[in-house]
């Protein structure tokens, strides 16, 4: 937990479904402000294969790249918004947003923050790498070790079900996405993450008061990424 949270059996509810969706369209609509041509976009392409993996029809996909790219008439400028802070028994917490109302979203997550403590720019995330991450499962008799050098990785970590977490500098995601891919490496997802240096242990005791904050971050509409450094 000390890279990114995400909530316990979300995936399965339909409220969740159609969070990540709208997740997935303004992280689209936010990358297609540097051009409409993934090709020529690397930030617009990893946020394609993201709203692929949440199932976002061609359709829909293709409209809310024309929408980012101010090729249509209806536009809504969303931009990334980031909060830090120490959730209950200072558990820090990075809190990326997408909006297109900083007002509201600011009020929202000042909110949520009385569970703990809401803290300066740089408060926190002096005490966290910003990496590029990238989920893949290799092919049979992979050796992940060996698909991170040559890929040109900087660090990996295993996950559950046979995923392997790959870590790159924020300007390597791409590069180490392609490379991955080409050498038979099935991508699950590939962004830019908050990686807590020193993760804290946190009692049994204390978990629900952490988790219910935490639950209560990620209803935010918002809300898009929570980044926690906790063991």
């Amino acid at each position: 937990m000390g890279a990114q949270w995400k909530q316990k059996g979300r995936e399965t509810n339909n409220k969740a479904k159609a969070k990540l969706l709208s997740k997935a369209a303004k992280e689209v609509m936010i990358a297609a402000k540097g051009g409409a041509d993934p090709s020529m976009n690397a930030k617009l392409r990893i946020a394609i294969d993201y709203a692929k993996s949440v199932n976002m029809t061609k359709d829909t996909l293709d409209r809310v790249i024309k929408k980012g790219a101010g090729l249509l008439d209806e536009q809504v400028n969303y931009e990334t918004v980031t909060y830090e802070g120490f959730g209950p028994h200072r558990v820090p917490v990075v809190v990326e947003c997408l909006t297109e109302n900083r007002q509201r979203t600011a009020a929202n997550v000042r909110g949520i923050f009385r569970l703990g403590q809401l803290a300066a720019t740089g408060a926190v995330t002096w005490d966290f790498d910003r990496l590029g991450a990238i989920d893949a499962t290799g092919p049979a008799g992979a050796d992940a070790e060996t698909a991170a050098i040559e890929a040109g990785a900087q660090d990996l970590e295993p996950g559950e079900e046979g995923v392997t977490h790959f870590y790159t500098a924020p300007a390597d995601l791409d590069v180490v996405r392609k490379a991955l891919e080409a050498a038979g490496w099935k991508i699950a997802s590939a962004a830019l993450v908050w990686r807590a240096k020193n993760p804290v242990s946190v009692a049994a005791e204390h978990m629900k008061d952490v988790e219910k904050f935490l639950a209560e971050l990620d209803e935010d509409d918002d809300v898009h990424e929570i980044f926690v450094g906790m063991k």
